[in-house]
């Protein structure tokens, strides 16, 4: 998202029959507190890198960065919104270099507002838009594969409910292939809160089925995002829960950057709901960490921030495991070509719960 400040369309607060729980990892399940650079009891940063940042490669910025994914080839495919997607090197640090970039375009050959990528095991790349929005499938040489459906109601305003530049902002692959996920960013307008005060975004899902192996459009299913945030991005966990960056930012102040652990099983589908929150049972989440609350690591900010850690965190991608089971996470911040921001990559580990 091109935008430093997060829209919302939220109407007054509505009640909502179910609740949404918002924990820590339970003790038992908790990293030992020695664990270096703790930013929780179940996370911590490991590293940052800023050699990118405000670089070329190929006559080509390297910035704008709001997706990332692994590729097949053990590369890291990063998408800059500026309709271009790059492939990085990266070790540890996270010390990346780029060595590959191809431009992407939509139909009729113009450039997208790209912010989150997916990469399927052929290597086909599954890439949203906030434009419309959409989500479109590639060849790993930027080709125009298929274009999904999207619900007429997700569609920006005046064609549908949504806030212009606060749509498609996630996307992620459900183990097996199967099932596609896109977050909106934010509420659609005439979408109010629960009772407790969250906004309620809507995630859309597509199923894979049928001969040719198509998306068609599946279930859609209600998240409720922290006050004065939206979705930035998630990516699935591999066992069916998902990992969701909300973020948000206040002038004067910097930005906030809370990553949590959600389960869209067991949530209503919503798809033929006009106006959250209604009967809905929206997904469950857990806080994993408050990335403000993270050690510094010696970073400096352009900006006032909370933690001169902290940037505009658009993208995160699960990049593998350690020996005891954690996840290995891998966040970007788009810089926005401004000055005042950086293109920041963030290398942590997380310890999921058994429960959320």
């Amino acid at each position: 998202m091109r935008l430093r400040t997060v829209v919302t369309a939220a109407t007054a607060s509505l009640a909502v029959a179910a609740s949404v729980t918002v924990t820590d990892a339970t003790a038992a399940e908790r990293a030992p507190a020695r664990t270096p650079h703790a930013c929780s009891a179940s996370t911590a940063i490991d590293g940052f890198y800023d050699g990118l940042d405000k670089t070329l490669y190929q006559g080509t910025v390297v910035g704008n960065l709001s997706g990332l994914a692994v590729d097949t080839d053990g590369t890291v495919a990063a998408l800059s919104d500026r309709s271009q997607l790059f492939s990085l090197t990266v070790g540890k640090g996270p010390v990346a270099a780029p060595v590959h970039v191809v431009p992407l375009a939509d139909e009729q050959g113009r450039q997208l507002d790209s912010e989150a990528v997916v990469v399927e095991r052929d290597g086909t790349r599954l890439i949203t838009s906030e434009v419309e929005p959409s989500v479109r499938r590639y060849d790993r040489d930027g080709k125009l594969l298929a274009r999904l459906p999207v619900p007429g109601a997700l569609r920006v305003a005046p064609a549908g409910r949504a806030v212009t530049n606060a749509t498609f902002e996630g996307l992620a692959l459900q183990p097996g292939g199967h099932t596609l996920i896109a977050s909106m960013e934010a509420p659609l307008s005439g979408d109010g809160k629960d009772a407790a005060g969250h906004s309620l975004v809507r995630f859309q899902t597509w199923h894979r089925g049928g001969a040719k192996g198509e998306f068609a459009l599946a279930g859609q299913y209600a998240y409720p995002v922290e006050p004065n945030a939206g979705v930035s991005e998630i990516t699935a966990t591999g066992d069916g829960r998902l990992l969701v960056l909300e973020r948000g930012f206040t002038a004067g102040v910097g930005n906030s950057v809370r990553l949590f652990l959600a389960d869209p099983r067991g949530a209503s589908d919503v798809s033929g709901v006009q106006n959250l929150p209604g009967t809905a049972k929206t997904m469950r989440k857990t806080l994993l960490a408050d990335l403000a609350a993270c050690p510094s690591l010696g970073a400096t900010a352009k900006q006032p921030q909370p933690n001169p850690l902290l940037d505009n965190i658009e993208g995160v991608a699960v990049t593998g495991r350690t020996w005891d089971g954690r996840l290995r996470l891998l966040l970007v911040s788009d810089d926005n070509e401004n000055p005042a921001q950086i293109t920041r990559l963030y290398s942590l580990t997380v310890r999921l719960p058994r429960h959320v």
